[in-house]
C-alpha cells in the first residue's frame, strides 16, 4: 500500500502565513501536520512509501523536510505554480500515478487536518472489507454539510452517493478527504476523469466511483481539526492534543 498525500494547495486563506510556505508543513505544537499523519499511518506497517504531491512552488520546501524524515517519502511536484493554474485533486492523483507508475492500493489524504484517532483503524477496515472505502463523522449543521461532501450510506455501510457542497444535503453523513482505494479501482481514475468526474475537489472523485465500483463506509471513531484559516489554525494550535484515540 501508497500513502499518497494531497499537498499541492496554496493555502490562500491562511496568507501571509502561508504566502511562501506549505500549509502542511505548518507546526501544531511539537509537529507538522504531516508528521502528525505519517507517524500515525507508519505505526500500523502497512504502508512502504509515502508520496507528497505538491506543487512547483512549494516542492523545494517538501524536499528538505522528507530529505530529513526517517520515512521512505517520494516528493512529486505537478509543474504549478499559481493557485489559478493548478491540477485539482483528482488530476493530481493521475499524475502521481503515471509519473511513478504506480499499480498499488492507494491510501490518500489532505496533508492539512489532523486527527484525534488512529487511521489504523480505517487502513483495518478497508483491508477487512477488500474495496475501496471513504470516511463519514455525523454533522448536524445544515450550513456546514453545504460546504462539505455529504454521502448516502446504506444498513451495510455501503457508499450509494457522495455529494459535493450540496443545496439539499440528503443525509448528516459528512465525507472528510481520507480515502482508500483499491490499486483496481486506481486503475480507473483516467476514466473518472475522461468521463467529466470533477477534478478539483478529492470527494469527486468517490463521488463517481461509487457509482463504477463497491465502496464502504467507516465511521470515524473520533474528531477531525480542518485548518481552513487563520482562525482555525490559532485553535487547533490551542486545542489539539494529538491522538488519544
Amino acid at each position: 500500500m501508497k500513502c499518497m498525500i494531497l499537498a499541492a494547495g496554496y493555502a490562500t486563506r491562511l496568507y501571509p502565513l502561508t504566502e511562501n510556505f506549505p500549509k502542511p508543513l505548518l507546526k501544531v505544537g511539537e509537529k507538522t501536520i504531516l508528521d502528525w499523519l505519517l507517524d500515525d499511518i507508519d505505526s500500523a506497517g502497512l504502508v512502504d512509501g509515502y508520496i507528497v504531491i505538491s506543487n512547483h512552488k512549494f516542492a523545494p520546501q517538501f524536499e528538505e523536510w522528507a530529505r530529513g524524515h526517517k520515512l521512505k517519502i517520494t516528493v512529486v511536484d505537478d509543474g504549478t505554480s499559481t493557485n489559478e493554474t493548478r491540477l485539482g485533486a483528482v488530476c493530481d492523483i493521475q499524475y502521481a500515478i503515471d509519473k511513478l507508475q504506480l499499480n498499488d492500493d492507494l491510501l490518500i489524504i489532505a496533508g492539512d487536518n489532523v486527527l484525534d484517532f488512529s487511521l489504523t483503524g480505517f487502513m483495518k477496515y478497508a483491508l477487512e472489507k477488500q474495496t475501496s472505502c471513504t470516511m463519514r463523522y455525523y454533522e448536524p449543521e445544515a450550513k456546514k454539510l453545504s460546504r462539505s461532501g455529504v454521502s448516502v450510506i446504506d444498513d451495510k455501510e455501503v457508499l450509494l452517493s457522495l455529494d459535493e457542497k450540496p443545496e439539499e444535503p440528503r443525509s448528516n453523513w459528512c465525507t472528510p478527504p481520507f480515502y482508500f482505494y483499491t490499486a483496481a479501482d486506481a486503475a480507473k481514475i483516467k476514466d473518472a476523469i475522461a468521463d467529466g468526474c470533477g477534478t478539483d475537489a478529492p470527494g469527486s472523485l468517490a463521488s463517481w466511483m461509487c457509482a463504477h465500483s463497491v465502496l464502504h463506509s467507516y465511521k470515524m471513531p473520533g474528531s477531525r481539526y480542518d485548518i481552513g484559516n487563520l482562525e482555525s489554525y490559532e485553535n487547533v494550535k490551542k486545542t489539539y492534543k494529538g491522538i488519544v484515540k
